[in-house]
């Protein structure tokens, strides 16, 4: 009953379900494993002591910033050089901007500092003055950001002085130095009263280390996958009984053989119809009233009238 199967047609099938069931549970399984990594993440950084408490290196130390390094304290000395606004930044629910400032090292990179944040429009606002001369700041290291990155604006247009995304990308465009690739926020408020009016900017948690959204994506693609492989093994069964059930029937002389095949054949359904469609057509091209041709063996002469 169950020859069917080995015909060419059934090969094809058994073959895109032999693969596409694998491929389906591959994929869920690397979904689940991504999911379980950031879970992973999480309950590590959740252990670990806050980065921000453990004691400050020099910024080389901590480079490339990773999720071990990121929040990290890092020191470095030089002087202020270029200064840019970065609005659309929110602390506290409160809508403002970023003050960042280029610090120079005697290395000749500039490293991206977060002196302060200040609430409202970052046009025509008034923003204290960096400090003079050569400082050493110690600040909460940060990853360059990116596009998914908070409140990072990728539009454009910004006027002269304001930058959308605090990234090395960005600012090396804008400068005629070499920039980090990595920020500080300062964590504190600068001495002297300069920057008293802004308030200090918290390191973010770096990305991929805590259960956000797209953890939950992750784990939404393993149910979806898992379902896919699930749909293409029915869709098979429901297939293969419904093959076995015309084959019995054909056995079982209650299905003639002819209309078994017209029935598995797609193509002469579509013939049919389209036979059907033209029928009336070619009916309604003929008049009502045409004389029978009398060559015709269904021509009845008895019932001709006579004149």
């Amino acid at each position: 009953m169950y020859r069917f199967l080995l015909t060419p047609r059934w090969w094809g099938i058994n073959l895109f379900v032999v693969l596409a069931i694998p491929f389906c549970v591959f994929m869920g399984t690397w979904q689940l494993g991504r999911f379980e990594d950031r879970v992973q993440s999480h309950e590590q950084a959740e252990k670990a002591p806050d980065p921000s408490t453990r004691a400050a290196k020099p910024l080389d130390e901590l480079l490339p910033v990773d999720k071990v390094t990121s929040g990290r304290p890092a020191t470095a000395t030089g002087t202020y050089a270029d200064q840019f606004l970065v609005p659309g930044r929110k602390l506290e629910d409160r809508q403002g901007f970023y003050v960042l400032n280029m610090l120079r090292t005697d290395s000749g990179k500039a490293l991206p500092v977060v002196r302060g944040w200040l609430p409202g429009s970052a046009t025509d606002a008034r923003v204290p003055a960096a400090p003079k001369g050569e400082v050493t700041v110690t600040g909460d290291l940060q990853a360059s950001e990116n596009t998914h990155s908070d409140g990072v604006n990728v539009r454009g247009g910004l006027p002269s002085g304001q930058v959308g995304m605090i990234s090395a990308a960005t600012l090396v465009n804008l400068v005629p130095y070499d920039v980090y690739d990595a920020w500080v926020t300062l964590p504190e408020a600068e001495a002297g009263g300069t920057g008293g009016a802004m308030k200090p900017v918290p390191a973010a948690a770096p990305e991929g280390s805590g259960l956000d959204l797209k953890a939950f994506q992750n784990l939404g693609y393993t149910g979806e996958w898992f379902v896919f492989a699930a749909f293409v093994l029915f869709m098979w069964f429901r297939l293969v009984r419904r093959e076995a059930e015309a084959e019995r029937d054909i056995a079982l002389g209650l299905v003639p053989e002819e209309a078994a095949a017209e029935a598995a054949d797609p193509a002469s359904e579509t013939v049919d119809a389209a036979e059907t469609a033209e029928a009336p057509d070619a009916a309604e091209g003929a008049p009502k009233d045409a004389p029978e041709d009398p060559s015709s063996p269904d021509y009845d002469v008895a019932s001709t009238p006579v004149r």
